[in-house]
Formats: structure tokens, C-alpha cells, sequence
């Protein structure tokens, strides 16, 4: 019988687990060391050689490090490094003072435990699992991790959508010790975001976010109850309703101006535009202006970047996860986390947020001391202030920055990345935007300024950005959502407290919704096809649907559109010196929003 052969990956896993377990266990000597370098090729401390204690941790070191280099086979070394360690660790304890029976079996059980650990592991992971059939499919993961070692982490929607192609439209996956399930088909989609959306509606509760939401009082991520129904009533009625949208228009109008005009000065000068830059930078101003009143926009362009600094900031650590979210509930992982300095990070992230949020608010509430914000139409601040001061929703000044935070980073971010994929599959597919080119400037003539009142008009132009959200929807697996309650999905018990993903990247490449799924092809929008992304048609999800459906989603559409009109009606586009269309790459950021990794580059030519 040939002998077991441990994946690399697991032999690593098991390897960083003895250590971290071996360093929990003896906690005196392991706060004795001032700097802990760890990898699985080279473990080093900086300081502390020459203490006996200390130097027993270089043996435990050392048989790890051997250990990793061997293979399955060698076990007469492994025996021999075993043998070795225990002989020199004994000998450490027994020389340095006189070792009383108890302190050398407190030793000898804390060099058994990391054993323990790693045989039990080892046979959890030989033994066959029996898989009920009542849950969905999918690849078989190993103890302590699940599968996340199966997992591209800086492209998880392709991962995800990869295995569709294996295990069918729901997957199972286990990711640490939360139980997930991947959704990657229309039918299914809506199953679970209409159908049984009051079973699915639940978000995680993840450290990052609840930091940053002040405790889950935002409405992106809060838990379904009375408290989210409060804020998306606040977002539906007061911040993002038709009239308000309308309100705003001239905010937009006039950035988008502003943009167009730092492109016709990068164009008259022959400089290349960077298309990624300025949708952000422009974007961000927008939403800055509507929430505050307030133009954040220097000259030289330090303060916009402060904002969108921090904006990143905030949104990197709404989606990263700690070990506490992998592996809830074990005693050490806190530790782990706060041992690694990303709990302080964030906490430094969430004071600096927080102080600039209470910054806006005290100008808000004391005018005579700041009289440099517009006074024109209320801003969101506004409006916030005085639901507060009208005591209708019990909010706070936490309540009022956690819903702004909520409008900064999902409207900054998911308008500029629309429009920078369009561009990037435009020039890649010069006959569409030709195409796209010749409708908006039939409509417009030589007028030379594009309104929103003109938008109704560009039904290619739609058809670009609906095909454009197909291939690249903003939030590729949306925000994830949670099982309040066991339910049944296409056959399979979905239990209570389960991830739930879906997969919108997938559901836009399906070839069971889609002919030539992978092709840019923004006919198949014009005509008879119906297909809308406003929730109802459930091959096209690039916002959602169902009770979590994103409430800006109508201001976002709008001035991506506003965008792309005028910077097709406004210029002719080519690539720098040097570059093919063909060398245009697609590589994407990992992140809730789904941004270019490498920042389009373009030479704008004027039209008029």
C-alpha cells in the first residue's frame, strides 16, 4: 500500500498551527520575545538568545523548520528530529536550575500538546468525511481551515465562478468554521433574493465592519431587524427619493463639467489622461458636495486625496477578515489578532474617520465658525441633523456619520469604476464606440454641452453601461447575506447562520441566461430584450435585489451615464504611443467594488 503523501498546503498548515499553538502554550516564554519573524522557510527571533528559556523555543524552532523540509517518506529523519528535540529541551530545563517533578511535567505537556494537535489533524484529514445529501455540493476542504486554501483571495468571484463549472449553480464551502454557499445562477438568484428573501436577508457579524458601523448602526450591513427597516426608511424617503435625487442635479451637471474640462486641457496639451484618476477624484467630489455642501476639492488636489485616502482605508478593512471571523470562538485567535497590530490599524483608521465626521458635524452645527460650504439646497448632513433635532428615528451623531460613511464609500466607488470598465471594453471595441460616438452626437448637434435631460435619448449608450454591469458588475458577489433560519434551495438544507454569496460576476457569464456570454455585445439590450437591472430580471444583479437592494442605485446610474455621454460626445479616444488595444488588460482589485487594477491610460483628442 503506497504510503500517504500530505499536500504541501496542508504540511504547512499543520506546521503554523503547532507553532502558534506551542507559543499560547507556554505564554510567559513567548511574551519574553521582543520581535517574532514566522514564515515556512525561515523563523527567526531577534533578541533573546542567550536566556534558557528562550532557548527552548529555538528547539521547538528548529524541529519545525526541519520538519518542513522533509518529505512523506522521511520518517526515520523525523523520528531522529523528534527524538532530538525532546532529548535537548529536557536537558535545557534540567541544567539551567534545580527543575522541580512538577515544572518538567507542566514541560512535557506543553511539547505533547502541539503532538496531540497535529495527530489529530492529521487523521481528521485521512478519514473519509460522509457528506450529507441533503447539502450542496462541493470540493472537500481540510480541518481547521475548510476551504480556504482553494481560494484566490485577490480574485474570489472567479474562484468561486470556477467551481460552478465542477459542483453545478450552488456550491458548499466551508471557510474556516463558518458554513458558506455560493449562488451562481439566475433561477437560483432569485430563489433566494425574492423567494425566500426574508430567510436570506441577514448579514455576518465581521469585526471589521462592526468597528467601523459603530456597532452595526449603518443599513449596508446591519443584521435584519427594526433597527436596518429604520435606516432604509431613512434612505428611501429622505435621502435617496426621486425629488431629493433631482435635487442634486446641478451638483452633478457641474463636476462633470469641471472633469471635461481638465480632460480638454490635457488633451489641448497632448498629455495623457488618466481616466481612473479623474473619475475618482470627480465621483468623489460629487458625493462630498452632496453630503456636506461643501466643495473638497484643492487646486492641487491634496485634500481630494486625504478623502479618497481614507475612503480605500475604510473600505479595505470592511472586507478584510480577522482570524476571530474565520475561527470564531477559539480562545487564542483575539489574541493572534491583536498580536499581529491590524486591530490597531483599524482602530486608527476608525478614529480618524470618526474625528472626520465629528469635524463636518461641529461646522454643520456652529456655521459662524466655518462660512465656507454653498448655502443652496440642503445637503444629506442637513437632512440628518434635523431628523435628529425632530426626534422622529431616536437617531444620534453616530447614527448620522455611520449613513454617511454608507453614501462616501459605495457612492465614490461603484460610479467611477462603471464608467472606467466601459472605456477600457470601448477602446478595446472600437466599432461599438464609434457606434455609441455617432448616437450622442446625432442627438446633441453641436450644442457642446450634455444635460441630464438629454439622457433619455441614448438608448445604445444605456445598452453600453447595461452590458458593461454585465460583464463587470460593480460588487461582483454583492455585500454577503446570511440564513436568519434553515431553508431549502433547489433541493438542499441551507442551515441557519450560513454565508450566503452571490455570485453576480457568474450570473452575468452563464450561457444558460446569455448567448456568446463572454462577448461585448451591447445589442442584445436593444430591441425586444426587456432585461433591466433594477431588480426584477435576475440574470442582470449588478445592485442587488429584494430587500437589500442598494437604495442609491438610481443617483449612481444617472451620473454614470451623464459621464459617459459627455466624454463620448466631447473627445476622440486612442491609446498612448506604443500600446495595442490588445495589450489593454482586464485584471481586476480585490474588494466589495470590483475597480481596474492598473489604471486606464488614454490620449483624448477634442471633438468640437
Amino acid at each position: 500500500m503506497p504510503r500517504f503523501q500530505a499536500p504541501t498546503q496542508f504540511k504547512r498548515f499543520l506546521l503554523e498551527t503547532y507553532f502558534i499553538i506551542l507559543l499560547l502554550v507556554d505564554s510567559e516564554i513567548f511574551f519574553q520575545v521582543d520581535t517574532l519573524s514566522l514564515s515556512t522557510d525561515k523563523i527567526m527571533f531577534d533578541h533573546g538568545r542567550k536566556n534558557p528559556k528562550k532557548k527552548m523555543i529555538f528547539n521547538h524552532i528548529a524541529i519545525v523548520h526541519n520538519y518542513n523540509k522533509m518529505t512523506a517518506n522521511t520518517t526515520a529523519a523525523a523520528r531522529r528530529s523528534v527524538h532530538s528535540y525532546l532529548i535537548r529541551s529536557i536537558s535545557i530545563y534540567s541544567t539551567t536550575k534545580k527543575t522541580s517533578a512538577c515544572m518538567l511535567r507542566t514541560m512535557i505537556s506543553n511539547m505533547l500538546l502541539p503532538f496531540l494537535f497535529l495527530f489529530l489533524s492529521t487523521l481528521l484529514y485521512i478519514l473519509p468525511k460522509k457528506k450529507s445529501k441533503f447539502n450542496p455540493p462541493g470540493p472537500p476542504g481540510l480541518p481547521f481551515i475548510g476551504n480556504l486554501h482553494q481560494l484566490d483571495q485577490s480574485s474570489l468571484h472567479t474562484s468561486l465562478w470556477n467551481l460552478t463549472k465542477s459542483y453545478g449553480p450552488i456550491v458548499s464551502l466551508r471557510f474556516g468554521f463558518n458554513s458558506a454557499v455560493v449562488i451562481s445562477s439566475a433561477s437560483l438568484a432569485k430563489e433566494v433574493l425574492k423567494t425566500q428573501d426574508l430567510s436570506f436577508c441577514d448579514r455576518p457579524s465581521f469585526i471589521g465592519q462592526q468597528k467601523l458601523t459603530y456597532d452595526g448602526l449603518d443599513m449596508a450591513f446591519s443584521p435584519y431587524n427594526e433597527h436596518w427597516r429604520k435606516m432604509r426608511k431613512i434612505f428611501t424617503l429622505h435621502l435617496f427619493s426621486p425629488k431629493r435625487v433631482h435635487s442634486f442635479r446641478h451638483i452633478r451637471e457641474d463636476e462633470v463639467s469641471t472633469a471635461m474640462k481638465t480632460i480638454h486641457d490635457l488633451a489641448l496639451s497632448g498629455k495623457t489622461v488618466n481616466l481612473s484618476e479623474v473619475m475618482k477624484n470627480m465621483t468623489t467630489i460629487i458625493m462630498m458636495k452632496m453630503c456636506f455642501g461643501k466643495k473638497y476639492h484643492c487646486r492641487d488636489g491634496l485634500e481630494i486625496k486625504k478623502v479618497l485616502g481614507l475612503l480605500n482605508e475604510v473600505q479595505a478593512y470592511l472586507v478584510d477578515l480577522y482570524f476571530s471571523d474565520i475561527w470564531p470562538g477559539l480562545p487564542f485567535v483575539g489574541l493572534v489578532d491583536r498580536l499581529t497590530g491590524k486591530m490597531n490599524r483599524q482602530d486608527k483608521c476608525f478614529r480618524s474617520l470618526d474625528s472626520f465626521y465629528q469635524q463636518l458635524i461641529d461646522e454643520r452645527l456652529n456655521p459662524q465658525e466655518d462660512k465656507s460650504y454653498e448655502e443652496e439646497e440642503d445637503d444629506l448632513i442637513d437632512i440628518l441633523l434635523q431628523l435628529e433635532k425632530d426626534k422622529l428615528f431616536s437617531l444620534t451623531h453616530d447614527h448620522i456619520k455611520v449613513m454617511l460613511m454608507d453614501v462616501l464609500v459605495a457612492g465614490t466607488d461603484t460610479s467611477a469604476a462603471i464608467v472606467v470598465w466601459a472605456m477600457t471594453l470601448l477602446i478595446r471595441n472600437p466599432v461599438v464606440m464609434q457606434k455609441a460616438q455617432e448616437e450622442v452626437r446625432n442627438v446633441m448637434g453641436k450644442d457642446g454641452k450634455i444635460s441630464e435631460d438629454d439622457l433619455p435619448k441614448l438608448a445604445y449608450l444605456k445598452a453600453i453601461i447595461k452590458e458593461t454591469m454585465r460583464l463587470y458588475p460593480p460588487a461582483p458577489l454583492l455585500v454577503p447575506r446570511e440564513t436568519r433560519k434553515e431553508a431549502t434551495v433547489h433541493g438542499y438544507q441551507i442551515k441557519q447562520k450560513t454565508l450566503v454569496y452571490v455570485n453576480a460576476w457568474a450570473i452575468g457569464r452563464d450561457p444558460k441566461s446569455w448567448n456568446n456570454p463572454g462577448e461585448f455585445f451591447p445589442e442584445r439590450f436593444m430591441g425586444k430584450c426587456d432585461i433591466d437591472f433594477k431588480g426584477n430580471d435576475f440574470e442582470l444583479i449588478p445592485f442587488g435585489a429584494g430587500r437589500r437592494i442598494c437604495p442609491g442605485m438610481s443617483i449612481g446610474v444617472v451620473t454614470v451615464e451623464l459621464l459617459l455621454a459627455n466624454l463620448l460626445y466631447l473627445f476622440d479616444w486612442g491609446l498612448p504611443d506604443g500600446i495595442r488595444k490588445e495589450n489593454i488588460d482586464f485584471d481586476a482589485m480585490p474588494g466589495i467594488t470590483m475597480h481596474k487594477r492598473n489604471e486606464l491610460c488614454l490620449l483624448a483628442h477634442v471633438n468640437f
